[in-house]
């Protein structure tokens, strides 16, 4: 369960940015100067609210065991319990689609807790605090892996996949719930799990509708197996996966070992307490904005071209900063040479944040490379600044859409070119044609559509460049 802290974005006063000058003649030291670092942290399920419910979970439990008897009897899985079978060595069950705009897709907000009092009882299998409980007497008991950034985005775009952390059966499968749940509301999530050689299962929660796999209850699946898509089913406040282990008693297992899990860790690699990491940078012609409400799909505003002299933010998204540390970052000219160069000291740890910086003074036309550089690990990211946009860019990039999420009417915004050379296409999540005009208008009465997810799409007729909008009916 993930939900956007409503707390304000911390600005911090970066470091001192040295600007580097090169000219024919030999380098020079550099002048100084003060710029602003826009950003902070991003908290998710800051309201702790549970992953699934007591009866839920009991009732899951009962279909399971239905399925393993009727599994047995098929001859699909042994029905002895086989003690000399090592235990699953899992890899980690969240990664980038292929071809992804991002460096990683996920952060880790929440651990099994193993403190079974409550409330505010709290005690990770490192002796830490990155676990919740509630005043009723649920202690989370599983790994929420959540995608960042720009999460909707993610969800939209089918960003994050699921896979077999371990090779299995499939013994219980659901499909077909609300994916885009944003709050406790008792209902059933999609989800898939899958049993071991060694008699453990393994549940993973939360995912998008229709994204599981194809293979039905007795199939088997490799590990790496794709099983779906990171989504927002079941009690969720936002796209996660749940990761839950039980061994062949039907204990609870946390897969992680450290000082407060006396268990064996049943990763390959065991992933470390925090792993600081570049999940994603991009140049932004719209500064990023995190305010939107639960299910609201984020406007990016990522550009790779610009215009001399215009805004540019450059920024980068963090997985687990961490206090004390420095990340650095350089741009580079099209022909080459740094343009600027500076650091940024981290004061506070975050599971997940960003940093961006403006720049409205760039003219050199060309290719442009932003480099941002933590923990060992480079970025780099190109744009372009060109003498002039395409219509896409230019002419369709002023419409936007309100309300959205909407009720019966949408209305849109700063639409001033011939109606005439424009259509609108309405698709439901199926890609299916709901809607059809062959004009624009500015504004739809779409009381008649079922709730649920839309995407809007405005074509101009004359060269076929076309802008696409996520659309909630709610």
């Amino acid at each position: 369960m993930i939900k956007p802290s409503k707390t304000p974005i911390k600005l911090f006063i970066m470091n001192k940015i040295c600007l580097f000058i090169f000219s024919i003649l030999p380098l020079f030291c550099f002048s100084q100067f003060e710029s602003n670092a826009v950003g902070g942290e991003y908290k998710f399920n800051p309201d702790n609210i549970q992953c699934i419910t007591k009866k839920a979970k009991a009732q899951i439990k009962i279909e399971l065991q239905k399925n393993i008897k009727n599994l047995i009897q098929q001859g699909k899985i042994s029905q002895q319990k086989n003690s000399i079978v090592a235990p699953p060595s899992f890899i980690w069950p969240v990664k980038a689609k292929t071809f992804s705009e991002f460096n990683d897709v996920w952060a880790i907000s929440n651990y099994v807790d193993h403190d079974n009092n409550s409330p505010d009882k709290l005690e990770d299998y490192n002796c830490g605090t990155r676990t919740y409980d509630t005043s009723s007497g649920y202690n989370h008991q599983g790994t929420d892996i959540y995608t960042w950034p720009f999460t909707w985005y993610q969800f939209q775009n089918n960003s994050a996949e699921v896979i077999a952390a371990a090779p299995g059966i499939i013994t219980l499968k659901h499909d077909g719930e609300f994916d885009m749940s944003c709050d406790f509301n008792n209902s059933q999530w999609n989800a898939i799990y899958i049993k071991h050689s060694d008699g453990s299962i393994a549940w993973y929660g939360h995912l998008k509708k229709g994204s599981l796999t194809s293979k039905n209850v007795g199939n088997s699946v490799e590990e790496g197996e794709f099983l779906g898509v990171v989504g927002s089913s079941g009690n969720s406040t936002g796209p996660h996966l749940h990761f839950e282990v039980y061994d062949s008693n039907n204990n609870l297992v946390d897969p992680f070992k450290g000082n407060c899990s006396s268990g064996t860790s049943l990763w390959k690699e065991q992933p470390n307490y925090r792993e600081p990491n570049i999940n994603a940078i991009f140049t932004h012609n719209i500064a990023p904005s995190f305010n939107q409400d639960c299910p609201e799909v984020e406007a990016t505003n990522i550009s790779e071209q610009f215009l001399p002299n215009t805004a540019i933010h450059t920024a980068s998204y963090y997985k687990d900063q961490l206090s004390g540390t420095t990340a650095s970052y350089k741009l580079y000219k099209p022909n080459g040479t740094v343009h600027a160069s500076w650091t940024f000291d981290f004061v506070d740890t975050f599971g997940s944040s960003y940093w961006y910086w403006t720049w409205n003074d760039l003219s050199d036309l060309g290719t442009w490379n932003f480099e941002s550089s933590y923990q060992g690990q480079t970025v780099i990211k190109t744009f372009k600044i060109v003498t002039a946009l395409g219509i896409e860019n230019q002419e369709l990039a002023k419409i936007s859409i309100a309300p959205n999420p909407f009720e019966n009417t949408l209305k849109l915004i700063g639409f001033d070119l011939n109606k005439d050379n424009y259509n609108m296409t309405i698709f439901n999540n199926l890609g299916q044609k709901v809607v059809e005009k062959n004009t624009f208008s500015d504004e739809l009465d779409l009381q008649f559509l079922a709730k649920g997810m839309y995407f809007l799409k405005i074509t101009d007729t004359t060269d076929s460049s076309y802008k696409t909008f996520t659309l909630l009916k709610k």
